[in-house]
C-alpha cells in the first residue's frame, strides 16, 4: 500500500476586532489555500480564541470547497471513454 502525506499550514493574523486565517494545503509539490475571517462586534467581550477558531474554522471550509472543485475538474477531464 502507497502512503501519502499532505500537510495543512494555518495562518492567524488579527487586527483589532479582525481575524483572518489562511489555511494552506501541501501536496507534493502543489499548494491550494483557503481563507477564512472572523470580526468581533464591538460590545462584546474580546476573547481572541474565538475570533481564531471561526476564521480558522471559515478558511478550513474555503479550502474543503477549492479541493472539490479540484476535483470536479479532474473527473470532467478524465471521465469517459479512454
Amino acid at each position: 500500500m502507497k502512503a501519502k502525506e499532505w500537510s495543512v499550514e494555518l495562518y492567524i493574523t488579527e487586527d483589532g476586532p479582525d481575524t483572518v486565517a489562511h489555511a494552506v494545503l501541501i501536496s507534493g509539490d502543489k499548494k491550494t489555500t483557503g481563507r477564512g475571517q472572523a470580526r468581533r462586534n464591538p460590545v462584546d467581550r474580546e476573547v481572541p480564541e474565538i475570533g481564531d477558531e471561526l476564521a480558522v474554522s471559515r478558511a478550513l471550509a474555503d479550502l474543503a470547497g477549492r479541493l472539490q472543485g479540484l476535483a470536479s475538474k479532474d473527473i470532467a477531464q478524465f471521465a469517459g471513454p479512454a
